[in-house]
């Protein structure tokens, strides 16, 4: 359907959640929608990760948007922070993006989502990274999702003690988006492997 778009119109939008143009501009003028307007004009465009998100929330389905794409979890109670690395992401490769600003709420988030991968700001209060990877491994869905811990400070010692606990990675906030994304792609060919051999 998407054939490698990650901006929409509001006609593409209205074939993918079967619904009328008007209804799609209204969604969008209400701000229930979110996205932009084509300078000089009328026209309105949504991302991909924006309809994504507005379609989870109301309960549509979205299998279909995303197949083929890598779906990434973030945990981070920092929406600025999110809402940018949903849209790298987006942008930079195959992946559909969602996030979290509570363990309580990722772990709901989880069921319905089943990230191939997961990010998380260990300065959250409610985050224990030992019980993180617990509860990952645990679940059969989630057990080969590789884990990648963000915080601010993070230094060589706790992020070899983190990949020592089964963190597939760490970086210490702020980082590049290019570090990263070659994480993930590191994590998710491991595990990969991991699930081919039956580990």
């Amino acid at each position: 359907m998407l054939n490698g778009k990650t901006v929409l119109t509001t006609g593409d939008v209205a074939k993918i959640c079967n619904v009328a143009p008007r209804t799609v501009s209204k969604w969008f003028d209400s701000g229930q929608l979110r996205g932009y307007r084509i300078p000089g004009s009328k026209d309105r465009r949504i991302p991909v990760d924006h309809l994504i998100r507005f379609m989870r929330s109301h309960g549509m389905p979205i299998n279909g948007l995303e197949a083929g794409r890598k779906r990434v979890l973030i945990i981070d109670p920092d929406a600025k922070f999110c809402e940018t690395l949903e849209a790298a992401l987006a942008s930079g490769g195959d992946y559909a993006a969602a996030a979290a600003s509570s363990a309580l709420e990722a772990g709901a988030l989880a069921q319905t989502f089943r990230p191939n991968v997961i990010i998380v700001d260990l300065a959250m209060a409610d985050v224990h990274p030992a019980a993180l990877v617990r509860f990952c491994q645990c679940d059969p869905d989630l057990q080969h999702a590789p884990l990648i811990a963000v915080a601010k400070g993070l230094n060589e010692g706790q992020g070899a003690s983190l990949m020592h606990q089964g963190f597939a990675g760490w970086l210490s906030k702020p980082f590049e988006f290019a570090a990263l994304l070659r994480i993930i792609e590191h994590g998710l060919n491991v595990a990969e492997a991991d699930a081919r051999s039956g580990a």
